[in-house]
Order: C-alpha cells, then structure tokens, then sequence
C-alpha cells in the first residue's frame, strides 16, 4: 500500500482548511492521534507576514508497510521570524536581577569575611580587651543586615541566610570562651 493514500481520520482538504490563515500564524502546532506508529505526510509551502517562507509539514510512515487508521500523527510547524516582546523583556529583566543579586552577595560575603578577619585578629591577640568585642559586635549587626536583605529580595534561601548568621554568632562566642569573657552555663547575677 502506498504511504501517501489517505485514511478516513485525514484527508489533505482537511489539513488545508484546518490551516490558520496568513496573517495568524502559530509558532508550532502538534496534532496527534491514538498511536505514533504510523504518519501520514503532507507538506505545504506558504510565505508568512513577517517574509519568512515556511512549510506546514507532516511525515508518513507505517509499522509493517501499511498505514493504519489508529496511527495517525500530524506536526505543523512555523516559523515567524521574530520572538515575541515579552521573551525580550524577560531576557532584560533576568540580567538586570542577575547583577543586582550579584552585588547583594557580594556585600553579603565581604562583611562577613570581615568580620572574620576581626576575629582571629582579636584571637591572635595577646593583650586583647572586653571592650573591642563591641566593634566587632557592630560589624556582625552589620553582616546580619546584609544577610537580611539578600534573603528578602530571594537572591539567598532563608535557611542558608540562618546558617551564615548562627556561624557568625558561634565563631564571635568561641572567641569569648577562649578569653574568658563568657563562660557557658554560668548561672546568671540576680540585680538586688
């Protein structure tokens, strides 16, 4: 049997009419029937609005030399030349968050790293004083701001933001424990 002859499903004048006129073009339509096993094709050229020249195309192939009437799959394709306005702005949208996010991460991790800095300063200090915890203590409220308004603005998961801030808080205690500033499960001096 002849892979082009026609089956009751599909006939080429109903393709034609099914077809969108000129003006209205889809960027891609996909008919399919009960079973991929078998296609019939048909290709009609036609030229769009926009001067491209495409083809409304659909393959035949049938399993076993014959094509049968459950098997019956139609692609249409077309191309318009041009992507729509909204992609374009989405694409301008995502690179101006993209380096917006950037610099938010970037003063996150400097502040914090700036603070560690000032920590194993203080750790590797012989003669270190209670009173230069609190500068350190004012950049950590720093960082944590920092952290804050990453994780607001989506550019940083919560939970990640919670992790860098309890490892600030744990890093700022581990160096109070070690000079003797705070001593853990101490109870706490009653104001009389």
């Amino acid at each position: 049997m002849a892979a082009t002859s026609t089956s009751p499903l599909f006939s080429l004048s109903s393709l034609s009419a099914s077809l969108p006129s000129p003006t209205r073009l889809p960027a891609t339509l996909s008919l399919r029937a009960l079973s991929p096993r078998a296609r019939l094709s048909v290709s009609l050229p036609f030229a769009s609005p926009h001067g491209v020249y495409s083809a409304w195309a659909a393959t035949s192939t049938s399993s076993a030399g014959r094509l049968r009437r459950r098997g019956l799959e139609v692609v249409c394709e077309a191309a318009t030349g041009r992507r729509p306005d909204s992609v374009a702005k989405r694409e301008r949208q995502n690179e101006k968050h993209r380096i917006r996010n950037h610099a938010r991460k970037a003063e996150m991790r400097t502040r914090m790293k700036k603070v560690f800095r000032a920590l194993e300063k203080l750790r590797k200090k012989a003669d270190a004083q209670p009173e230069e915890i609190i500068e350190i203590e004012k950049m950590i409220s720093e960082a944590y701001k920092a952290i804050d308004k990453t994780v607001q603005v989506g550019a940083l998961h919560r939970n990640t933001g919670n992790h860098r801030k309890s490892r600030l808080a744990r890093r700022k205690k581990a160096i109070e424990i070690l000079r003797g500033w705070y001593v853990p499960n101490a109870e706490p001096v009653a104001a009389t």
